[in-house]
């Protein structure tokens, strides 16, 4: 394997620009000069893309931009020591050594210890000092080779396994996981400064590096004996409910490089206090609940209530979106086949029929069955009921996921349940003729039933029970006191009223006409385009997907013209960001270029994240450019009736839009809109950070 860093990858009291981007640009071309790239703007791409998660800055002066990307083949280094400092995000100001680290996507395990190892030096000052007193880039190159090719340090040894000694008291344990998204390189580093400040207090502590270069989970004898538990991470746990029960300090993987004594004292501290924040599920090491991990703890330090928040509700709707996703498509091609008079015979058809047995389109009343043809009318009606039962679920789901983002594996039962009641699903009614349905409280029903589940559900989760019981708490006691307490609620409580408002939101939906339907579509725009598939986004196309469900097969219904105001909206950024590529590529980098390129194929997709890549490089020019675009679809979309059958798709649902022509004029006007305001707004007060290919060729020749 080539070496991971030389001479020629090192640079020192340089000037390689006034801010963080361009440092790191400037340290990618360095990369591809000594021909270890293989696609330096991808690389470029790719870094950007992980400084836009979050900052990269570290205390003491240090910035490690890292990436996985297809740009390299083998692992590299690239540093530089600045003159002048550049800001990247540090708590106490910018950074004068920076590392560019750059691992292959597909690289092995091997390839990413030796920059673990690099992570967990620069956490100890003597290393930082040296680079700082380097007079040479064959000094640097020395100093940081000699780091990686040493054995990584191996965590202090639990005290459960350590030899008795004698001492005139025991040392006390902990443990604690360490993770961030990329997982190259604050995992580790993370995972350092702990185990630094747990030798200074004189504590014992194992630490779980859940990083990209595998983790070795750490024994359940080491869990049983720690006396509370440490999360330090930017993703959920892997296998969280091994810590069930254990006292917990929850923070940002970034934490720990300033404040890891304060974190060690706090997690002593909560091992003593009986009422500290707990892991969630029963006690004890391999007990509790089984779930996956990918559940957040709930009232562990260093969570904010507005990150909370987010992360519950995003949870709900992330896993709900495959059921509205699958569900309104097999909906909409049941209308291509058998017509939208399908929702009539559909019961009659799948019950008395069979693929040799078909049914007769005209005798049924299928005016628009495709080709006239039993065979479609059959499929249809099958669609019809496979997607109605996707639809169906999407309530329970968005619920049931909702309570397990909060308590999770055992919320999972009871936040079903809740949804169930939300929509009804036993269809509960009264005998009387016409019979009166239980009050159906929708998609807000299911947000607040899964939230109290959940709650509920992680309230009885902390009950002190007896050793016996443990097992049985996620598996019964847990969902049947949720169950029971919070459907009792959900029913006596919140029913009539969380049914009223929806009630005054359909009325209100039906009522939409001329301006007042207009404004809805624009405000649908800007929330669609703001955060680019966030919460805002996915506010707005939960509201539109749940009417989907609910609506008739009439195109004008209200509904299904929110969906098209949505979808549409919702297309525009990518599109407009590469319209404004190919109108004035100069304005954008090459890495830009090439994600104009694919904005094409997303945008028509109606995949909005398409414009992440821009937005990250450029917030406030791109964001408010693709708002005023997506703001113009959506209010076009509603003044002009456009209705689609289909909540996702884009342009490959055309067969389930009305007024074809209307979605294709609202689509290209803030298409043009947006394209227009990005080229305006980076034309004013141009960036240097967004320099084009060409002025960069010039500039270095």
């Amino acid at each position: 394997m080539t070496d991971l860093i030389n001479a020629g990858l090192v640079r020192l009291d340089a000037d390689l620009g006034s801010e963080k981007h361009e440092v790191i640009r400037a340290l990618a071309r360095i990369v591809g000069d000594a021909d270890r790239a293989a696609d330096v703007d991808q690389l470029i791409e790719d870094a950007f893309a992980r400084e836009a998660t979050s900052a990269t800055g570290l205390p003491g002066g240090i910035a490690i931009p890292h990436c996985r990307t297809e740009g390299v083949t083998e692992p590299v280094l690239a540093f530089a020591r600045l003159e002048p400092k550049v800001d990247f995000g540090a708590k106490d100001g910018p950074a004068d050594l920076v590392f560019l680290i750059c691992a292959p996507a597909g690289g092995g395990n091997t390839h990413l210890q030796l920059l673990t190892k690099l992570a967990r030096a620069l956490v100890k000052p003597a290393f930082t000092d040296s680079l700082r007193d380097a007079e040479t880039p064959e000094q640097v190159a020395e100093l940081v080779s000699d780091v990686v090719g040493t054995a990584p340090p191996a965590a202090p040894a639990p005290a459960a396994s350590a030899p008795a000694a004698a001492a005139p008291a025991k040392r006390r344990s902990l443990v604690a996981v360490t993770a961030c998204p990329t997982g190259i390189a604050h995992t580790y580093m993370a995972a350092e400064a702990l185990e630094a400040a747990a030798e200074r207090a004189g504590v014992d502590l194992a630490v779980e590096t859940q990083g990209s270069a595998g983790a070795k989970p750490l024994a359940p004898a080491t869990i049983a004996a720690a006396e509370a538990v440490i999360f330090a991470v930017d993703v959920g746990v892997r296998d969280r409910h091994r810590f069930a029960g254990k006292p917990l300090v929850s923070s940002g993987v970034k934490r720990p490089f300033d404040q890891a004594d304060e974190m060690i004292a706090e997690a002593l501290r909560y091992a003593d206090d009986p009422n500290a924040p707990r892991v969630e599920g029963s006690g004890g090491s391999g007990g509790g609940s089984a779930g996956d991990g990918s559940g957040a703890a709930t009232g562990g330090a260093g969570e904010s209530w507005g990150g909370r928040t987010r992360r519950v509700l995003m949870t709900g709707v992330s896993y709900m979106i495959p059921f509205v996703a699958a569900g309104g498509l097999l909906i909409a091609l049941s209308f291509l086949l058998g017509g939208y008079e399908i929702v009539g015979p559909y019961g009659d058809i799948a019950v008395n029929n069979s693929i040799f047995d078909l049914p007769d389109p005209e005798a049924l009343g299928l005016e628009h069955a495709l080709f006239g043809s039993g065979l479609a009318a059959y499929i249809g009606a099958l669609f019809f009921i496979i997607g109605k039962t996707a639809f169906m679920l999407f309530i329970p789901a968005l619920a049931g996921y909702i309570a397990y983002a909060i308590a999770d594996r055992p919320g999972i039962a009871p936040g079903f349940v809740m949804g169930g009641l939300a929509g009804n699903i036993f269809n509960v009614q009264t005998s009387a003729d016409p019979a009166v349905s239980m009050p159906v409280t929708g998609f807000i029903g299911a947000i607040i039933g899964g939230v109290l589940a959940g709650v509920v559900a992680h309230w009885i989760g902390g009950w002190k029970v007896p050793t016996w019981a443990r097992g049985l708490m996620p598996v019964m006691v847990i969902p049947l006191f949720t169950s029971v307490i919070v459907g009792l609620l959900m029913i006596i409580v919140f029913g009539k009223p969380i049914a009223w408002l929806m009630e005054q939101l359909t009325e209100g939906l039906n009522s939409l006409s001329g301006g007042s339907a207009i404004i809805l579509g624009v405000i649908l725009g800007l929330m669609m385009a703001f955060d680019m598939g966030g919460p805002l986004n996915k506010v707005a196309y939960s509201f539109a997907a749940a009417g989907v469900g609910a609506a008739g097969a009439a195109s004008d219904s209200p509904e299904l013209k929110i969906m098209a105001a949505v979808m549409l909206a919702g297309m525009v950024p990518p599109i407009a960001l590469a319209l404004a590529t190919v109108l004035r590529p100069r304005l954008f980098t090459s890495a830009e270029d090439e994600n104009g390129k694919a904005g094409w194929a997303l945008g028509l997709s109606f995949i909005t994240e398409g414009a992440i890549p821009f937005a990250a490089a450029d917030p406030f020019r791109v964001i408010p450019a693709i708002m005023l675009g997506s703001a113009v679809t959506g209010g076009l979309s509603m003044a002009m009736d456009v209705a689609v059958r289909a909540p996702h798709g884009g342009i490959f649902v055309l067969f389930a839009v009305h007024n074809i022509l209307g979605y294709f004029i609202a689509l290209i006007a803030g298409t043009v809109v947006g394209a227009v305001a990005v080229i305006v707004l980076k034309s004013i007060g141009r960036s240097p950070a967004h320099e084009s290919a060409d002025d960069r060729e010039l500039a270095t020749t």
